[in-house]
């Protein structure tokens, strides 16, 4: 780790008490805008259910500023029979804020087995700061439907998700005139931050991927814990005309032009990136991600791909694992899903959370928001 990057931690773990703690007051009683949520189901060229998927569209779920005065409705997020994280208070459908014309956008990718949901801690805060905020539920690898083989494999697709998410809340009625095209960035989560590094322009070597798999020094990120929920533990024997045709296209250039900032947290599949994939990427990058992920191993993964972007920014979060950057759990739920809702010993994930979207809203306002119209 550069003597950069090692102090951006150590002074983190400074200010830990004193800080973050202002930070989460802040965003509970300073936002400027009150949340609104709403959802669309956008219908790309191509039906999403080849991946196996339960639908053939994308399901997106999108924050975005309201008015202060609007009432907000407590909210928890999860099945219809079972919520698991608490949300952040939003007014259903209420109307935009019309303090400005134009609003910037932001995408929102969630890991592998997750949901838009369940990045609601930061969609919600994005919200209260100004932005509109649209989260897709990848197909066939999301928490709302049962996982496809197609759907966990296939990573590469997830970027074409968000671009045809981008093209719909674009050509939306309510909200695409209010959105300042050229200030468009994304964020995403562990496959999400792979994801979204992907729309910045990064390739994918995926025969690297699968030597660093079948090595002896496979780690971690070779075994997702949410492959526990596909029917077949083994890659099949044979693929689908579709999956194969799309394994060809896997180190192809999923560049979206119109997104001109990204934040990756915690991101995976590190090793699935070579010396050659970062070339293409000329937007501004963060790295974010805990110091204490063995989920997604920080050396195999966030470490590898800043060493492999070296303009990166990079905050590592003194003590956070891979799924402190979730959202918080219900009581209940932290009770049953240690691995998902307990964080290490003296660290706070409201605390964490503050952090990232301060430093998170930081990092727009420096790319995005400079930006002339």
């Amino acid at each position: 780790m550069s003597s950069r990057r090692l102090a951006v931690v150590v002074s983190l773990a400074l200010l830990w008490t004193g800080a973050v703690s202002n930070a989460a007051l802040a965003a509970d009683n300073d936002d400027p805008y009150h949340v609104g949520e709403t959802s669309r189901l956008f219908h790309p060229e191509v039906a999403r259910n080849w991946r196996g998927a339960a639908t053939e569209g994308l399901v997106t779920q999108i924050w975005y500023p309201v008015y202060r005065g609007t009432p907000e409705s407590r909210r928890d997020i999860g099945l219809a029979d079972r919520q698991f994280f608490r949300a952040h208070p939003a007014a259903d459908d209420a109307p935009l804020s019309a303090s400005h014309a134009k609003y910037p956008l932001l995408l929102l990718s969630h890991g592998t087995g997750g949901s838009a949901g369940s990045l609601d801690w930061l969609a919600s805060a994005l919200a209260a700061n100004g932005y509109i905020v649209a989260a897709v539920n990848h197909p066939g690898n999301n928490a709302l439907e049962p996982l496809t083989q197609d759907g966990f494999m296939l990573w590469w697709e997830r970027a074409t998700d968000v671009s045809e998410v981008l093209d719909g809340v674009l050509a939306d009625p309510v909200l695409g005139a209010h959105i300042d095209r050229d200030r468009i960035g994304a964020v995403g989560f562990s496959l999400g931050g792979y994801t979204i590094l992907e729309l910045a322009g990064a390739r994918t070597n995926l025969p690297a991927f699968r030597n660093f798999c079948s090595s002896p020094v496979a780690d971690a990120t070779c075994r997702p814990p949410e492959r526990k929920r596909l029917n077949d533990d083994h890659v099949p024997v044979s693929f689908t005309p579709e999956a194969t045709a799309s394994m060809a296209r896997a180190g192809a250039s999923y560049r979206d032009e119109r997104i001109k900032a990204v934040v990756a947290i915690a991101p995976a599949l590190g090793e699935a990136f070579d010396n050659a994939s970062f070339a293409n990427v000329d937007i501004p990058v963060l790295l974010l991600g805990g110091t204490a992920d063995v989920t997604v191993p920080v050396q195999t993964n966030i470490h590898r791909i800043a060493g492999l972007m070296p303009n990166a920014q990079v905050i590592m979060v003194p003590g956070a694992s891979h799924y402190t950057f979730v959202d918080t759990c219900l009581p209940a739920m932290a009770k049953r899903f240690a691995n998902l809702c307990e964080d290490g010993p003296g660290v706070d994930r409201d605390a964490v959370h503050a952090l990232a979207i301060e430093r998170s809203l930081h990092f727009f306002m420096t790319t995005l928001l400079a930006r002339s119209s």
